[in-house]
């Protein structure tokens, strides 16, 4: 009888303690995001062009903007030399605009455990080329 009054009270309101719960862990939630900052890191970027057959018409980028995110007291310790940036255009064989994704590299067994994220801006590079038969 007494495990039936425990029942009995735990689904009496119930609605509401659910949404009481819900409500905590927005709440949760919220103050962790919040508390996030961000750093901008400038850093060089490489870029692999094609060897022959099309050249690049528009500007090359030789840097990148980094963001990098997580608490305040850990993202002021990122040496930014330990992230490389690098974009590959090599592969490019006729005229037209080509687009590619920046690629990050950083040891990510030292960052994955502190919550700390890198964000390259912009994620990709856009560049023209055309046929250096043509120029």
């Amino acid at each position: 009888m007494r495990q039936n009054k425990v029942i009995q009270s735990l689904l009496l309101n119930w609605p509401a303690k659910v949404f009481s719960l819900v409500l905590a862990i927005l709440v949760y939630v919220f103050v962790q995001y919040a508390s996030l900052d961000i750093r901008v890191v400038t850093i060089p970027l490489e870029v692999s062009l094609p060897a022959e057959g099309v050249a690049p018409q528009s500007k090359v980028p030789s840097e990148i903007e980094v963001e990098i995110k997580g608490k305040d007291s850990l993202i002021h310790l990122v040496n930014p030399s330990a992230i490389e940036a690098s974009v590959d255009f090599s592969t490019v064989r006729g005229e037209g605009i080509s687009v590619r994704n920046v690629v990050l590299e950083y040891e990510r067994h030292l960052f994955d455990t502190s919550h700390i994220t890198f964000v390259a801006n912009p994620v990709q590079i856009r560049i023209f080329f055309m046929s250096e038969k043509g120029q």
